[in-house]
């Protein structure tokens, strides 16, 4: 994969699987994209499913830098959410990948694995944000997920806009109790 030609791979093929499906890209349509033949491409990578593992691996990389960079100048699990809204993808999103993924996807292929890991990783960063309070990071990280969701059907920011708010009423509603209690009453 680091030779050139995988790297043209690897960028032609994740540009076809989000635009288009994991399944409903072949590895001919990938091959011609990239000027290669199939040859190269399984010499490369082995395996569709395998350059799909990749793909994903490549996207949670880069989100994942994006979000350490908007976290190291704001630290906080709302900064999360404003990571999704500064990302270049969002403007021309389509939904989430690694969603989109695990919709087409079955459990045991390679690309799920990754999948689980990314979002696991979302799920414990939220957690290390809000102080290791397990019940806090769940509601937030359904609340993000939800978010993303509905911008890829609708194409607009309200979902996220309207999880953020949620979430910031969230995070000042727990401050001040003891983590892992759901019920707040007044």
């Amino acid at each position: 994969m680091t030779t050139p030609a995988g790297r043209v791979l690897l960028e032609r093929a994740s540009e076809l699987f989000y635009a288009e499906g994991i399944t409903a890209v072949g590895v001919a349509g990938i091959a011609e994209a990239a000027g290669v033949t199939k040859k190269t491409l399984y010499d490369c990578f082995g395996s569709k499913a395998t350059l799909v593992a990749a793909y994903l691996q490549r996207r949670h990389d880069l989100w994942w830098a994006h979000l350490q960079e908007r976290l190291a100048a704001e630290p906080s699990a709302l900064t999360l959410f404003d990571a999704y809204l500064t990302h270049p993808w969002f403007e021309t999103d389509r939904g989430c990948a690694f969603q989109r993924a695990a919709a087409e996807l079955p459990d045991d292929h390679p690309g799920r694995a990754v999948v689980r890991a990314h979002k696991e990783a979302v799920r414990s960063e939220i957690e290390r944000l809000v102080e290791g309070d397990q019940e806090l990071a769940d509601h937030l990280f359904l609340l993000l997920e939800g978010a993303v969701a509905r911008r890829g059907v609708e194409g607009t920011t309200a979902g996220l806009d309207a999880a953020r708010r949620c979430a910031d009423a969230l995070v000042s509603t727990f401050r001040g109790y003891s983590p892992g209690r759901c019920s707040r009453g007044r």
